[in-house]
This record gives C-alpha cells, structure tokens and sequence, in this order.
C-alpha cells in the first residue's frame, strides 16, 4: 500500500502548488525538473509522468482525454477545470486525493479532481 506519486504538468505547475503538498510530506514534481523540459508536449509530460510511475494533474482537459485513449497503460491522470478552482482548494483537495487512494488505483484511470473537492 503505497500513496500516489503526482506530477504536475506545465499548465498546474505552480510553484505554491508545488511546495505546499512537498510540504504536506508527498512526492510530487513539476514541469520543469530534469526528467521534463517546461516545452515538453502533453504527450511527453503523460508519457515521462508514466515512466516515474507518476499521475499527472492538468488542466488540459480536451488533450488528455484523447491521451488517455491513446495510452491506456498510463499511470493515472486528474483533470480540473481550471476555473473553477483557488489555490488553496487545489492545495485541499490534492492533498486529500493523495491521502485518500493508492498508487495502484490509479493505473489507467482519469479522475475529476471534483471527486476531493470539500
């Protein structure tokens, strides 16, 4: 039983983002970091996410819907529409998200950050 490891790709990389889960004890990263370039294409970001064994968080709804079809074996995607959200309720709901599953639940399943929304 293990949390989920998160990636936030280029369009939820915030850093306030970033540093208050990091601070909350998760492992999470952002593009940019050594694995990603901040030019990298949301194909990449899914596919580099993937290959840490990472869910990606993103506001890109539309492509990675399609993304997710075309790559089934991803390791979990979180969509939210981006405005409808605070900083500090993404800090709230993404830390409940990464408290509340397993990294195994996310293989393959694309979740609406809604779900953990308080």
């Amino acid at each position: 039983m293990s949390s989920p490891l998160l990636h936030l790709d280029a369009d939820t990389s915030i850093k306030a983002l970033h540093l208050a889960l990091i601070n909350r004890g998760h492992n999470v990263t952002r593009t940019p970091t050594e694995w990603m370039p901040l030019d990298a294409t949301d194909e990449t970001q899914l596919l580099g996410a993937t290959t840490q064994g990472r869910c990606i968080f993103t506001f890109n709804i539309r492509d990675f819907l399609v993304l997710a079809q075309r790559y089934p074996n991803h390791s979990g995607i979180v969509l939210a529409a981006q405005n409808s959200w605070n900083l500090s309720a993404l800090i709230a709901a993404l830390d409940c998200m990464l408290l509340e599953t397993e990294a195994a639940d996310w293989n393959g399943q694309v979740r609406w950050l809604n779900q953990w929304k308080r």
